[in-house]
């Protein structure tokens, strides 16, 4: 295979498009030569419509006419914008709640110091992280998957360190990712094919999956082809920039760990949960991990365990651990198993597979007669900084079939159907999926980029019911759907039975990724929603650490709102422009966009 052009001979090529939503104009706002891996350096192509008779451009958005009040609030003698200035170059790779010198002030006991520990106030950045010298946008997909550019992530010790075992090879000015693991040397795509010889992974009834301690997330990247979306998460560790890498692949990753708090995902969200050799002591601790496994693990679900101790007869001098010790291992992790009422469906060579019973009420009879410690809560979904227990959830019952994918997608979620969500019902969510239809309608008039394959790693930081991820579903994106831990509704349960992934996450604190990992961030709502929970440029640059340059942003709020937004974000070196409602300019809910400049470390920005 020939190898891509070196990333210092790339060009940059990009140009961003807008439109005045509402006047259906194209709004010329920014070309520049892009620094780029897209399109091996070839320009890209972009349908620019003129502008017609039919129609104005309104180069300063007022809204006075119609929202006297608001804008009557700014301070025009102060409206010039509050300059943030660059973090020194040593927080280039900075994620503040997995601060590795923060992180061994914790205790080393069920790994709490890999955990989030978010800086208190006084001790916040509230400074721009810069991206290091010689940075790129990475390859579009598929070629991440294969490649990412060394100025990215200028980390070899992994190309060393698993050397023979196919993960991660250094060539020139990019790194190469052959698709090997700890446990499949030979290759993920044949490993998974292992896999599918049990698991129904090719029609549709497996479509999320979660993969614990992930390494460079290779099982999650070759899984993109089968259809199936793995949310892959690994901690911050001695094996330096693991999910990193996977997110400059263009695979859905977090840093996380299985530790002291309960995983931020919701209860029987996943169809398949996986460990590849992670390192994870199942059996330890009464089976607690197994037993967290077990909540997020939808019913018939299944948990792939590959590596010791999985056959120990045939494998103890290969791995040169004593056959009793792995025994037991094996033993407790056996035992753990019939206590959740998993049924092992396969073990051949290293690799081991469970299914978790789709009856819930006989398997919860059988629990309570054998004396099972059931978990405390009133809701399963709680999750947020809950401490890890050695306990069961008891899986809530709901009403109606789970639909292979991509059919879940649109169809009525069983959670929705049985009214476990709390003033949401069928219309409801019918009618939320048509106003996001027409939502991203005007949101394609704007930015006509946005399902070209320009934007990889989406985020979506409130939400809802996932029907803007719905909407723009696509083999060329994947979206992180949050859902805020001071939300309404505890929606996350939805978002994963159509199909989706996503994580809860408290907006107040850094999010759990290393800086400039996504390419697109869409706000909806947000900013009203946490306007008196915490500081705005706070989240403001929390944004700017984990987008990429020249990425983009959409926020959709209240025009009060995003006048105060749009302010900061002008000395943040960000371009913005405020849109009308895609309904009219009488709808006080404005659309703003903004893109963020190219610029490293010791430099000035250069996309204007």
């Amino acid at each position: 295979m020939a190898k891509p052009r070196e990333a210092d001979n790339r060009t940059r090529s990009s140009v961003q498009v807008f439109i005045v939503v509402g006047l259906c104009c194209f709004f010329y706002i920014l070309g520049a030569w892009q620094r780029s891996g897209f399109g091996k350096g070839d320009s890209i192509a972009l349908e620019i419509t003129k502008k017609g008779e039919e129609c104005n451009t309104v180069p300063n958005l007022s809204f006075d006419s119609h929202h006297a009040g608001e804008v009557s609030k700014i301070d025009e003698a102060d409206s010039e914008a509050k300059k943030f200035e660059p973090c020194p170059a040593k927080y280039t790779d900075y994620t503040p709640c997995q601060d590795q010198q923060r992180a061994m002030t914790f205790p080393r006991e069920n790994m709490n110091y890999r955990e989030r520990h978010c800086p208190p106030e006084g001790q916040k950045l509230r400074c721009m992280i810069p991206a290091p010298h010689g940075y790129v946008t990475p390859f579009p997909w598929p070629k991440s998957r294969d490649y990412v550019p060394y100025a990215n992530a200028p980390y070899k010790s992994l190309t060393v360190e698993k050397a023979i075992q196919n993960w991660i090879q250094y060539e020139g000015s990019v790194f190469r990712f052959p698709g090997g693991g700890t446990q499949f040397p030979l290759g993920a795509d044949k490993y998974i094919d292992q896999l599918a010889s049990v698991i129904p992974i090719k029609d549709g009834t497996v479509r999320t999956a979660l993969d614990t301690g992930c390494g460079v997330a290779s099982w999650g990247a070759y899984l993109w082809s089968r259809n199936v979306i793995a949310m892959s998460f690994a901690p911050r560790d001695s094996h330096e920039a693991q999910v990193q890498f996977a997110l400059e692949r263009g695979v859905p990753a977090v840093i996380g760990v299985l530790g002291t708090i309960k995983t931020p995902y919701p209860s029987a969200a996943f169809d398949m949960a996986h460990c590849s050799r992670c390192l994870i002591p199942w059996g330890a601790n009464d089976g607690m991990y197994m037993m967290e496994v077990d909540r997020v693990l939808r019913p018939g679900g299944y948990w792939v365990l590959s590596g010791p101790p999985i056959n120990w007869k045939s494998n103890y001098r290969n791995w040169q651990r004593p056959k009793e010790e792995l025994e037991e291992e094996q033993r407790k992790i056996e035992d753990v198993a019939r206590l959740l009422c998993w049924e092992k469906k396969s073990e051949q060579a290293e690799i081991a597979i469970w299914q978790k019973t789709m009856d819930t009420e006989s398997c919860r009879s059988r629990q309570e007669e054998s004396g099972v410690n059931f978990c405390e809560t009133t809701d399963v979904n709680d999750v947020w900084y809950k401490k890890m227990e050695a306990c069961v959830t008891r899986t809530p019952k709901v009403d109606g079939e789970l639909k292979p994918f991509p059919e879940r997608l649109y169809a009525t979620p069983p959670r929705i159907a049985s009214g476990a969500v709390p003033g949401v019902t069928v219309e409801t969510f019918v009618e939320d999926n048509n106003k996001w239809k027409r939502h991203v309608d005007a949101y394609k008039k704007i930015n006509r980029l946005l399902d070209t394959g320009r934007y990889r790693n989406i985020m979506d930081m409130n939400a809802g019911l996932g029907s803007f991820a719905a909407t723009i579903e696509s083999s060329k994106l994947w979206v992180m759907n949050v859902v805020p831990t001071i939300a309404k509704r505890s929606t996350l349960g939805v978002i994963y039975e159509r199909g989706l992934t996503g994580i809860y996450h408290d907006w107040c604190e850094g999010f759990s990724t290393y800086p400039r990992t996504y390419d697109l961030i869409h706000s909806e709502g947000l900013f009203s929603l946490y306007k008196d929970n915490c500081n705005i440029e706070d989240i403001l640059l929390e944004m700017d650490r984990i987008l990429r340059p020249e990425g983009a942003v959409i926020f959709r709020d209240e025009v009060d709102v995003l006048i105060k937004v749009k302010k900061i974000i002008g000395g943040m070196r960000w371009q913005s422009k405020m849109y009308d409602h895609e309904d009219g300019p009488l709808v006080p809910e404005k659309i703003l966009i903004a893109v963020k400049q190219y610029w490293v470390v010791g430099g000035n920005s250069t996309s204007s």
